[in-house]
């Protein structure tokens, strides 16, 4: 008996989305794979479950965000009882709220998307965002003139916002 449509459905979509929705889990669960290969596997089943939700709009982003919420999801299912043998108590108590777990996923999001810029790209941003300064300042900095600042910063802040499309945290 050969493969269903369905079967056919989940193993093109853990093909072609498997491995980096993985790498993007692996780094919100802070390296713990048994976990981030359970979030894949729910993520993947709740796309299966639902291809409705698919429809008309890419799938990685959609997964990515199903897969974070999951994350989040379990953080703070962990935090609503009562720690359990073997936790780390260490982690419980530095989780200090909801919000913190979102900014942390968030800010590690934005700097794995940052990280993916080119070097340039990155410079330019690290210098007029992160740094505040001026275009006049971050041209002298990187030793460049300031309209290619300017330009550099504007086609950096499309791909920067692409890449956090893709992983779900741009509309």
């Amino acid at each position: 008996m050969g493969p269903t449509a369905d079967e056919g459905l989940l193993r093109a979509l853990y093909s072609e989305h498997g491995g980096p929705l993985l790498g993007y889990v692996l780094r919100l669960t802070g390296g713990d794979r048994p976990q981030a290969e359970d979030v894949v596997q729910e993520t993947l089943v709740r796309a299966w479950k639902h291809p409705e939700a698919l429809a008309g709009r890419p799938v990685r982003p959609w997964l990515f965000t199903v897969a974070r919420n999951l994350v989040v999801d379990a953080h703070r299912a962990k935090r609503a009882r009562p720690p359990e043998t073997g936790i780390d108590e260490h982690v419980m108590m530095t989780a200090s709220g909801s919000d913190d777990i979102d900014r942390a996923l968030e800010s590690w999001t934005v700097a794995e998307a940052l990280a993916g810029l080119s070097p340039p790209h990155r410079a330019v941003l690290v210098e007029t965002y992160y740094k505040g300064r001026s275009v006049a300042e971050a041209a002298k900095t990187l030793g460049v003139p300031p309209g290619t600042v300017k330009s550099r910063t504007y086609y950096a802040l499309r791909a920067l916002k692409l890449a956090l499309e893709e992983r779900g945290l741009a509309p």
